[in-house]
């Protein structure tokens, strides 16, 4: 998993680690990756209703939602497919294992502590999916912050209440957070006008001791709830929803320089339709062993193993489908800090079950300039392995090999005094292989899922920072060319441009806020043309 031990929370929340972008906590000022750090503080000035509502106001993200409330949410990491983005709770992996999405619509922000984003590719620590990058949704643990409440009201006969607290006794502690939303929504279609409402329950736990010099946790979070909309005839349907996470996990150091970690987890992740048979189930049971060896105050050597055993059904209009598939993982890891140095090689090999073998790796390296200024540049590999639905749901096809990308960044990173800081970055990413159903006929259900598309993503980013009490103000911007290299077209989905500003003032015991985002146009959904 990609959770931190116990002792580096403090400084975590602090905002001075990180973990999702080398699996290790990691100062944030010698991590190379491109990251996005969204902390408790920035959650609880924000409106947003729920984790994907939290992405969208930073550079790079495009979101589409199909409505209101608890719809299907879709995030684009510069560019990739929606199914590009790794998503993880706690370091446990979310990514169905049939069609469909991460549900980040469905984790509420009363139950999170931070997010952490690494753009760019991971698949050489994670495996399959990290292309795009990494999204890690760490949930809060109240017995550190004591006890709190919420309610709301909003609009659409919106009705919201939490509490999260916890206690401690000794070396042990339990945290637990709870979480309710009823909305009556908006309708789903713009030639529909009936509302489709959402209600979620969402409950997050936790029950860690320190055993020893180790320290032992058992972690769950769960939600489950119904999600109304309407289908492609404008006729009123729901379906209700469970997503679930369960985890053990022992951390223990091996001596004065060698840390070791070992977790298992559980992952459930369910859609039944109310309204026919039709349903989507995944069940994934994984274990993660790592190793850190901090060899000495420059460099940082780390692996692991994580195995993954998944199935993955599903029934649609009367077809039934379903896939087991065992994965492995192996990877190894550097970091060297040096003077002005900073460089990071890590390689990976997983073994899939029906992809088969996959190396990939990351290559980073940046140098400081007199303590204010930093150029790097990063380079990369990832791939996706298709999902059990692109291999035997609707159009499927058992041949499909992997989606592959390679990714290029150039940047620099400058603080021009204690106020003020810049950065500027130029990204590159190419993707092979890309999975589409192609039509065999001008019958536009009669064909199969193939690896024909190939995407190039161009783009530069630029993001300015400012911060002098009272006032704090980020100013965001990207520019990107997300082209389908087979068509020429422009990417479903996503824009060329985006811009977001985000200003605050404390007066006193209040904070004023404000937050905008301009995005350019955005073609929603194509016709596929026959072969």
């Amino acid at each position: 998993s990609a959770s931190p031990p116990d002792d580096a929370a403090a400084r975590i929340a602090a905002g001075h680690i990180i973990v999702t972008a080398t699996r290790i906590p990691t100062p944030v000022e010698e991590v190379l990756a491109p990251v996005i750090v969204i902390d408790r503080d920035t959650i609880e000035r924000s409106v947003a209703g729920d984790a994907a509502d939290l992405l969208r106001f930073h550079a790079g993200l495009d979101l589409a939602r199909n409505g209101g409330p608890g719809q299907t949410t879709a995030v684009f990491i510069r560019g990739a497919e929606s199914n590009h983005t790794l998503v993880l709770v706690d370091g446990v992996r979310i990514n169905p294992g049939t069609i469909g999405l991460s549900a980040l619509q469905n984790i509420p922000p009363s139950l999170i502590e931070r997010i952490e984003v690494v753009k760019g590719p991971r698949s050489a620590l994670y495996g399959t999916d990290a292309i795009g990058g990494v999204i890690n949704v760490i949930t809060r643990r109240g017995a550190r912050e004591g006890w709190s409440a919420e309610v709301g009201y909003g609009d659409y006969d919106t009705r919201q209440a939490s509490v999260n607290g916890g206690v401690t006794a000794g070396p042990a502690e339990f945290d637990l957070g709870v979480s309710w939303l009823d909305s009556d929504g908006f309708p789903t279609r713009t030639t529909d006008d009936t509302d489709r409402g959402f209600d979620n329950l969402s409950v997050n736990a936790q029950i860690a001791a320190d055993v020893g010099p180790g320290r032992v946790a058992l972690r769950h979070w769960r939600a489950e709830g119904t999600s109304e909309y309407s289908d492609f005839f404008l006729t009123p349907v729901d379906q209700d929803f469970e997503t679930a996470t369960t985890t053990a996990e022992l951390s223990m150091p091996l001596g004065t320089a060698l840390q070791a970690r070992v977790s298992a987890s559980h992952f459930e992740d369910d859609i039944a339709q109310n309204q026919s048979p039709d349903y989507l189930r995944t069940r994934r049971d994984s274990g993660d062993i790592q190793f850190d060896w901090v060899r000495s105050k420059a460099q940082t050597f780390g692996g692991g193993a994580m195995f993954a055993s998944e199935t993955a059904q599903s029934e649609s209009f009367g077809e039934r489908m379903r896939a087991d598939t065992d994965t492995l993982n192996l990877y190894v890891q550097d970091r060297i800090v040096a003077g002005p140095h900073r460089a990071l090689l890590a390689l990976g090999y997983t073994d899939h079950e029906t992809a088969g073998e996959e190396f990939t790796w990351n290559a980073e390296y940046g140098y400081a300039i007199g303590g204010r200024t930093l150029l790097y540049g990063l380079a990369g590999t990832g791939f996706r392995a298709p999902d059990a639905t692109d291999r035997y749901g609707f159009g499927g096809n058992p041949e499909l090999e992997a989606e592959h990308s390679r990714n290029y960044e150039f940047g620099m990173r400058h603080r021009l005094n204690p106020r003020h800081s810049l950065s500027l970055a130029a990204f590159r990413n190419d993707i092979d292989d890309l999975i589409e159903f192609v039509t065999l006929s001008f019958d536009p259900f009669a064909g199969e899922n193939r690896n024909v598309d190939e995407a190039r993503i161009e783009g530069i980013e630029a993001v300015y920072e400012y911060e002098a009490a009272p006032w704090r103000a980020r100013i965001e911007a990207t520019f990107q060319d997300p082209e389908n290299r087979t068509t020429g077209a422009q990417l479903l989905r996503r824009s060329q441009e985006s811009l977001t500003v985000a200003v605050t003032r404390t007066l006193g015991p209040l904070e004023l806020g404000l937050d905008l985002l301009a995005v350019g146009e955005r073609e929603d959904f194509g016709v596929p043309e026959p072969v």
